[in-house]
């Protein structure tokens, strides 16, 4: 009984289906829409195997199973068109498995056509870059891209092998430090995509998570302009203007950009970082509490996490959040 129970709730756990936040049952792209349709032409295939075999078993069991009294069988050696069909029915199967596979792989091989929004992507431990090379602008953590248009994604890493992996939107790519991989595709509804690293990359790899924004054309261009705007500037005697100064001076300034403040290359660019959702490599809201148990601890909250904790007094921890959350 308890394993029934057992396997009804796995089956219950499946019916979450189109639901979850990152099934491959929801395409929302050219590319993931390619994926769908092989998979369900594969599983139909599957099925009709599946209950040829189960029919020929079960009408084995009923007409030859053993009767009391009945004689010994008669041993059969050979029979020529039963061997040709079951040597012809899995290579035509087979067949017309391979021939929509080797299409689909061609047709997602990553080749964008001429005039795509070429994106830059990569992956560091933890989180992720993003390079807008005709745009002259960078994000991290959250791609924005906008809808009905041709993305040519470009991908490396900056030290181990990663995984970029949005199932919305399209398969797998690794990221290969020294290597360029790609994906191609074309988003064909707005709305926001989760993703994560799907290549096992150190202590924090279940942590490197990923949102996608596919946006309209006047949002995409909204966002465009803010990327491209500077910092915005503390106002005189403000709390962000007092956070300013503690950033100059603590450990921060070291790993962080903010454009005309600071030049560390080590973490993300924080020129916008009160524009993102999340922090963290999109593990955690852009709260303030969030900001304030990060900034004090992150390797606690992210293991592995390069950023060590910040010896701040709480009048200097609040006036840090203060002026990151005035960066839009």
């Amino acid at each position: 009984m308890r394993l029934v129970l057992v396997a009804l709730l796995f089956v219950l756990a499946g019916c979450a289906g189109v639901h979850h936040p990152q099934t491959i049952f929801a395409p929302r792209s050219d590319f993931s829409a390619e994926l769908d349709g092989l998979f369900k032409n594969i599983f139909w295939w599957a099925v009709v195997v599946f209950l040829v075999v189960e029919t020929l078993l079960l009408i084995a069991i009923a007409r030859f199973r053993a009767r009391p009294g009945a004689p010994e069988p008669k041993p059969v050696h050979g029979h020529t068109v039963l061997e040709i069909g079951w040597t012809l029915a899995p290579a035509l199967i087979l067949v017309f498995i391979a021939v929509p596979t080797m299409r689909t792989v061609f047709d997602t091989a990553g080749h964008a056509p001429e005039g795509a929004l070429r994106v830059q992507v990569i992956g560091h431990q933890w989180w992720w870059e993003y390079r807008y090379p005709t745009l002259k602008i960078s994000a991290y953590n959250e791609l924005h891209v906008p809808v009905r248009t041709p993305i040519q994604v470009e991908l490396t890493s900056g030290d181990v092998i990663h995984s970029f992996w949005v199932p919305a939107l399209g398969g797998k790519r690794d990221l290969i430090q020294g290597r360029t991989n790609r994906i191609a595709f074309k988003a064909d509804s707005t709305g926001e995509y989760w993703g994560q690293c799907a290549e096992f990359c150190g202590a924090s790899h279940a942590n490197m998570r990923l949102r996608v924004f596919v946006q309209s054309d006047s949002q995409f261009q909204r966002w465009v302009d803010q990327q491209r705007a500077p910092p915005a500037v503390p106002a005189k005697g403000s709390p962000a203007e007092t956070g300013q100064q503690v950033f100059k001076r603590s450990a921060c300034i070291g790993c962080h950009t903010i454009e005309g403040v600071a030049q560390g290359k080590v973490g993300p660019e924080l020129s916008h970082v009160a524009g993102r959702t999340t922090i963290a490599g999109a593990l955690f809201p852009n709260t303030t509490e969030s900001l304030h148990r990060w900034i004090m601890n992150a390797p606690s909250l992210k293991p592995g996490a390069l950023m060590p904790p910040q010896n701040l007094s709480a009048p200097d921890l609040d006036a840090i959040v203060a002026y990151l959350q005035s960066l839009k």
